[in-house]
């Protein structure tokens, strides 16, 4: 949830990446760590659409850092490579190499054996 300058409110759907469902594990984690990177901060979406909620899916900014690749990069999260195409082609290599780094270093959720994505876990 997003503040405007008018104090409007804005549901945001972080692009390109999934982050672990409410009931999967790191899911309070990755929560956590959204929440330090940017509640009650200052913040910019840069955004193009919405999804068939309303919402709207945007690359959150905090002070110029994108918060939905450190995300990845922190093992908190997926990168979304179903939206791949979305992205601009240097974002592309950034989560990749950010997923990758994740994975071989084992950070977050990437420390368990086989973690489940979430567009597996809602399946389920």
């Amino acid at each position: 949830m997003v503040l405007d300058a008018t104090n409007t409110q804005h549901k945001i759907r972080l692009a390109a990446i999934a982050c672990p469902e409410r009931k999967q594990p790191w899911s309070a984690r990755a929560k956590q760590v959204l929440s330090d990177y940017a509640f009650s901060r200052q913040v910019r979406i840069e955004w193009d659409k919405r999804d068939r909620y309303g919402r709207t899916v945007g690359k959150v900014l905090n002070g110029g850092r994108d918060v939905n690749l450190a995300l990845v990069r922190d093992g908190m999260c997926w990168w979304y490579r179903k939206y791949a195409d979305e992205q601009s082609a240097v974002d592309r290599v950034l989560y990749e190499d950010a997923e990758d780094g994740a994975r071989r270093e084992r950070r977050g959720l990437w420390s368990v054996v086989a973690p489940v994505p979430p567009w597996e876990w809602r399946r389920r």
